[in-house]
């Protein structure tokens, strides 16, 4: 029984008294003592309701600021298993031997560096939005400094497997796609890189997906052209694309394009020619097991700014295979490349690396390296030598 019904019940029953006490002229005490008792009864039911509903209230207090507490929970749980934090540190201890036309260079000697350092944001808003952040840290003792930039910076779209958007500073088609496949990325570069004719990640919208079940992917992209280093404005865009073809899960036949003015047109000094390159890779991976051949072929890409036209190409050829069940790997790797057909057709550059790799444990892992670099013309004029040798090292997580 409510509290307002008892009260509804003690006011009637105050009232039959009264009018009992006007009805008969003489009520009998006996009456009268059970009108009182009942009137205290439900008086006493009264006060344990009362008591039941302020200590009910007391419970949905409580319990609200509980719910509210659990909310907060949720949502800082749902904060953490969205966002993942990553990264990659890469770093060598070596001694180098360098000379250009006979001279010992200020490179030469023994040093420590930290070649790269990203670190990386991933969150996931749903499951068609989410962002990227990572930056990109560099000490290097050739130049006695560090330096620190924003390698990827990104907002993703995923509609499906076959359409993933993403606009602002991410990987570019070509070189993270040869990089993946060739898997020694802390070791050296891939060849375009390496030689400065393509970079890993760059300002623009980008584009990418998988058709056919995974057998084709492809990758396109409207970029700034200046590399994720340089951010700044051109009179024009640069576009990148990649198709590559999966026969089996093991292999690959991928071809991309680049064409530009790689961020150099501008509204006071336009440019002179439009880069270009043309870059094709075969690949097998299977485990520690790789073998790779990649060929490129660049039109001006270095004189975009030049009445002057040139053009360069070269092959990289890798392998590396497992030695055992604990991941010691025996690797090696040539480049020849020529990177002045026009304007100086004898220069070459001739690249080679062998060496052992093991892992240390989860994402922690060393290879001792020897590299041999040669850039040299027939006259010459262009004789640079470079001999390395020591440890490096991969520290992911």
């Amino acid at each position: 029984m409510r509290p307002t019904h008892l009260a509804a019940a003690i006011a009637l029953a105050t009232a039959s008294l009264s009018f009992n006490a006007a009805a008969q002229t003489a009520p009998s005490a006996q009456d009268i003592a059970e009108l009182k008792a009942q009137i205290a009864a439900l008086q006493a039911q009264i006060q344990n309701l009362e008591e039941r509903s302020d200590a009910q209230s007391e419970v949905n207090v409580a319990q609200a600021a509980v719910n509210e507490q659990m909310d907060d929970v949720s949502a800082l749980r749902r904060l953490v298993n969205d966002t993942r934090i990553s990264g990659r540190l890469y770093y060598d201890l070596t001694n180098i031997n360098e000379s250009n036309r006979g001279v010992k260079t200020d490179r030469s000697g023994f040093a420590f560096d930290i070649k790269r350092f990203y670190l990386g944001v991933d969150h996931k808003f749903n499951d068609r939005w989410s962002m990227n952040l990572t930056t990109d840290f560099q000490y290097s003792s050739a130049i006695s400094s560090t330096e620190i930039y924003l390698k990827k910076a990104y907002i993703q779209y995923r509609y499906s497997d076959a359409l993933v958007l993403r606009a602002g500073a991410a990987d570019l088609p070509w070189v993270p796609f040869a990089e993946n496949w060739y898997g020694m990325r802390y070791i050296e570069n891939t060849i375009a890189d390496r030689l400065k004719f393509g970079t890993s990640a760059d300002w623009g919208i980008h584009a990418g997906g998988k058709l056919a079940g995974g057998s084709f992917e492809y990758a396109v992209a409207a970029l700034n052209g200046n590399g994720y280093k340089n951010p700044s404005r051109s009179h024009g865009l640069d576009f990148e694309g990649r198709l590559s073809f999966s026969p089996t899960d093991r292999t690959v036949l991928g071809v991309g394009l680049y064409t530009g003015t790689l961020g150099r047109d501008k509204q006071t000094l336009p440019a002179v020619h439009t880069a270009n390159r043309v870059n094709v890779m075969a690949a097998y991976m299977y485990g520690n097991t790789r073998l790779g051949v990649e060929y490129f072929r660049a039109n001006n890409w270095n004189n975009v700014m030049t009445v002057a036209t040139d053009s360069a190409s070269g092959w990289s050829l890798w392998g590396s295979h497992g030695l055992n069940q604990n991941g010691v790997t025996l690797f090696a790797r040539y480049d020849n490349s020529r990177t002045s057909r026009t304007l100086d057709p004898t220069l070459r550059d001739t690249y080679y690396n062998l060496g052992v790799e093991w892992p240390l444990a989860p994402g922690i892992k060393l290879a001792t390296v020897y590299k041999h670099t040669e850039q040299r013309n027939a006259l010459r004029t262009r004789n640079l030598q470079t001999d390395e040798f020591g440890v490096w090292g991969e520290f992911r997580f």
